[in-house]
């Protein structure tokens, strides 16, 4: 999901409707040709998302049930938005020729360059028809709809995108209140906090309950239902003050960098670099000693060689003690520390996250807020 820009969104046909999948959504998710699944997520070496990539990739990697491979058109880097950059483990072309029967999952980020056409288009069309099941994380309901694989469909999107979303396809009905869908072999979700989620039902689909449940604790999410308030996620006039304020002040622009060690959590390191570059005062990189780190889940993340500790600005070593998930709830309240509550609750409405916590009043984080 791109940054917010200060315009207001349009809004499409209102339409609901609920879907078999929605009472047996289990049934809906399982693998559909193998025992141990082939997960394929796709990318854009040009602009990918960050959270809707990273999440899922190390959420299924660490699962254990699946085989999970990063997709690309073109080998090399894929950049990654607003922070990082991975290696791409695969090109499209090898891994139609390496998995001719195609995948059990495909993963589609939200991407930042809208192709009607394209080589990731033309091959989404090729695994739908092979009955991949097909998952638009945040903005990546919006490629799943120029492949034309929403008409028709319930679905959901960040809420930014929805007005957007329901224009272009108007037989599409929309369905809010719900961090993901499932209709027909297709998925869709939310903003960006619901990768995790997603990811964890996903991994409930494959494994059962149990494993769902346990890898769930470990990571420190409380719940990874569907339910969500999609009311509550509006981009009001502070919203709006805070990103023109933190933009026009760009001598007050800092770099922050995140060391990455060899191992680093990639569900961490992403609830990290992604809010901390979305307050239009700051921009995440990843800190090391050599051109490119290995994460816990077996990516390839790039680092930046004319950054190091001494020329960033703030140095945020990622929170070691706590649960990955926990990671974004400790980089808001730094944000909020470091540059005001506004700033920080803009960020959290471009995640489409439900914070404040703490807010200014003294609230907490909502129960399982990190899910």
């Amino acid at each position: 999901m791109a940054t917010i820009v200060l315009a207001s969104p349009g809004r499409g046909l209102d339409a609901a409707s609920t879907s078999n999948d929605r009472d047996d959504p289990m049934s809906a998710l399982r693998p559909p040709k193998r025992a141990r699944p082939l997960v394929a997520i796709v990318a854009d070496n040009r602009g990918t998302e960050t959270t809707d990539l990273m999440i899922p990739q190390a959420v299924l990697a660490r699962s254990g049930l699946a085989e999970v491979i990063v997709v690309a058109p073109e080998p090399g880097n894929i950049a990654l938005m607003p922070a990082l950059a991975i290696a791409a483990q695969s090109t499209l072309a090898a891994f139609d020729l390496a998995y001719p029967e195609g995948a059990d999952y495909v993963i589609v980020p939200a991407f930042h360059h809208d192709d009607s056409k394209g080589p990731i288009i033309d091959w989404l069309k090729r695994q739908a028809a092979s009955r991949a099941i097909i998952a638009g994380i945040c903005e990546g309901a919006k490629v799943l709809g120029r492949a034309g694989l929403l008409d028709g469909r319930n679905a959901t999107t960040h809420w930014y995108a929805a007005g957007e979303l329901r224009s272009r396809h108007p037989t599409l009905r929309w369905t809010p209140h719900r961090r993901y869908v499932v209709d027909h072999g297709i998925v869709t979700t939310t903003g960006v906090s619901a990768s995790l989620p997603v990811s964890l039902k996903l991994v409930e689909a494959i494994g059962g309950s149990g494993a769902a449940q346990a890898l769930a604790a470990s990571l420190g999410v409380a719940d990874y239902g569907d339910a969500h308030d999609s009311d509550r996620y509006r981009l009001g006039a502070a919203h709006v003050w805070n990103a023109l304020s933190n933009s026009a002040a760009v001598w007050r622009h800092e770099t922050i960098g995140i060391p990455a060690e060899p191992g680093v959590d990639g569900i961490a390191l992403a609830l990290a670099a992604d809010p901390w570059s979305r307050t239009y005062r700051s921009r995440a990189l990843a800190l090391g000693a050599s051109p490119s780190v290995p994460t816990r889940d077996g990516l390839d993340l790039h680092i930046d060689a004319r950054m190091d500790e001494a020329r960033a600005d703030l140095v945020v070593p990622l929170d070691a003690g706590a649960p990955p998930a926990k990671q974004l709830d400790t980089s808001l309240t730094a944000i909020a520390a470091r540059y005001g509550h506004g700033t920080a609750d803009l960020v959290a409405l471009q995640l489409e996250y439900p914070w404040p916590c703490p807010s200014p009043a003294g609230g907490t984080c909502p129960a399982g807020a990190a899910a």
